[in-house]
């Protein structure tokens, strides 16, 4: 981050959370909350790395109200989501790395079928242990696992009280299904339909401040999984006319931004702004095909790549009064480790028979700890999962992955092989391999990855489904099967160095 524009955003943050707190105290008695499960309410941005995020140093757009929000919050240096749509989701839903939940690869499920889902028989979801806690849950915009056509109320089935979301493109129905942004197509309870004349986003995000009205006297655990900033590009209803690739992802950013500050604003005129913790993130980095410049330098976008580009996440916590406002951090957080915060954060009780990868992070929100308790965290997955005897299945029996503490980040191949080492503190691109160095700390830092590494199976999960009998539409084996083998070369790192000195 530039250190100039972080000392005025500082500044900025300072009067903002002076303005907040003094509406949290004015706000006390009405509040009916208990201080022991706050409001929770987790914004998921979609396909969008740090170099478009101007808290973190990008220089080609602003977004103000995330400056806001982590001038006045805990912004992370260091959190992992996956590479990719599906396994980062998925691992952000059930606590579990993709390498146990099976979720490795990138599976369209309602455009791509086979009987697949992403079965609530075979997972326990964060909704669910915060609704057996007495949360009311909501989730509105991007989902991707499941057809609706097929399972209609399956959102109620992961734990999810209300619901409002793109179906993602549905194979037999892909020139409807398709739209997210200009006249959506959008799964209620009511069923699916088209929203003419509508943007997406901004139902989504209405829908929310909705369920925020209604159960503002209750404790409510909210998912936003937005589908904005993920292509096709578009224009936005505050630059309808906009034009050009770029100039309109610029346009969608700033529109997630603009979102973001409207959902901050009904908190504070609800009066519940005091007792919700906003979580801001993203699934993955952008689309290769975009380029963005951060603090002086050209980055690549990372989608699919395991370099840091790809899955070192902006993350951001907020809520004046509960989380400690101004403060930067380098602790080690990733996707897993929601699911047992959430629960920490709500006094929820996660059932013994779950297995939990994930580590809460709760006691450094509430400013309670200066760290995580993770001593390395972990990405792996992207590229479509293959067709074997009728079922999804993933690519490789062990797929690649990066494992790394504070400074060093290790790659380990599909044959269980640590063939990759980088000092990430002096090393800002990933160009200087010292698996081979003779340095002391180097060499203690690969024996630390070799350990955790001989501790992880050595065959990945696939994805555990009962496999539906109903289909609308299923791609043709073949067709799939070549996406897989065409992506099937590890992506680890992206083919061109992608930060680059201007």
């Amino acid at each position: 981050m530039n250190v100039k524009s972080f000392s005025s955003l500082v500044r900025s943050g300072f009067f903002i959370l002076i303005g907040a707190l003094g509406l949290s105290l004015s706000c006390k008695t009405k509040n009916k909350i208990p201080t022991t499960q706050p409001n929770i309410l987790f914004i998921l941005i979609d396909d969008l790395g740090k170099e478009w995020v101007s808290t973190y140093g990008a220089d080609d757009v602003q977004t103000p109200n995330v400056d806001k929000l982590a001038a006045t919050g805990i912004s992370f240096t260091n959190a992992y989501s996956m590479p990719q749509c599906t396994p980062s989701r998925v691992a952000l839903l059930t606590g579990q790395y993709p390498w146990r939940n099976g979720w490795i690869n990138h599976y369209d499920v309602p455009r791509w079928g086979h009987g697949a889902q992403f079965d609530p028989k075979m997972y326990t979801t964060f909704a669910r242990i915060m609704k057996s806690a007495g949360y009311v849950t909501c989730a509105a915009g991007k989902w991707q696992i499941n057809d609706f056509r097929i399972q209609p109320d399956i959102m109620i089935q992961h734990g999810f009280d209300e619901y409002c979301m793109w179906t993602g493109g549905e194979g037999g129905n892909v020139e409807i299904s398709n739209k997210r942004y200009w006249n959506p197509y959008i799964h209620t309870k009511e069923g699916s339909k088209t929203y003419k004349g509508k943007f997406g986003d901004d139902i989504f995000t209405d829908f929310i401040i909705n369920f925020m009205k209604k159960h503002k006297d209750k404790p409510m655990m909210i998912y936003y999984p937005m589908c904005l900033t993920h292509g096709p590009f578009t224009t936005t209803p505050l630059e309808p006319d906009v034009e050009g690739k770029v100039e309109k992802h610029k346009a969608m950013v700033r529109y997630a931004d603009f979102l973001l500050g409207k959902l901050i604003k009904s908190l504070d005129s609800l009066g519940i702004r005091d007792h919700t913790i906003v979580f801001w993130t993203t699934d993955n980095g952008t689309t290769p095909s975009m380029i963005g410049h951060r603090n002086g330098w050209a980055v690549r976008g990372g989608k699919t790549y395991l370099t840091e580009n790809g899955i070192n996440a902006p993350f951001i916590v907020n809520c004046p009064g509960i989380v400690p406002g101004g403060k930067i951090t380098d602790a080690l957080v990733d996707f897993p480790d929601m699911l047992p915060t959430f629960a920490e954060l709500g006094n929820a009780k996660i059932p013994e028979k779950d297995t939990i990868d994930g580590m809460s992070f709760a006691p450094l929100i509430l400013g309670k700890k200066d760290d995580s308790p993770r001593k390395w965290i972990m990405a792996m997955g992207s590229h479509p999962s293959s067709i074997r005897n009728g079922r999804v299945v993933n690519y490789f029996s062990f797929r690649d992955r990066v494992i790394r503490d504070k400074k060093y980040k290790a790659y380990i191949d599909t044959t269980k092989v640590i063939y990759a080492l980088y000092d990430l503190k002096s090393d800002l691109g990933e160009r200087n391999n010292l698996i081979n160095s003779d340095n002391p700390e180097v060499k203690n830092a690969l024996e630390k990855f070799k350990e955790v590494l001989q501790k992880l199976p050595g065959k990945d999960a696939d994805p555990k489904y009962t496999k539906l009998k109903k289909s609308f539409y299923d791609i043709p084996v073949n067709s799939l099967n070549k996406m897989s083998k065409k992506g099937s070369q590890a992506p680890n790192k992206s083919p061109d160095p992608y930060y680059i000195k201007d």
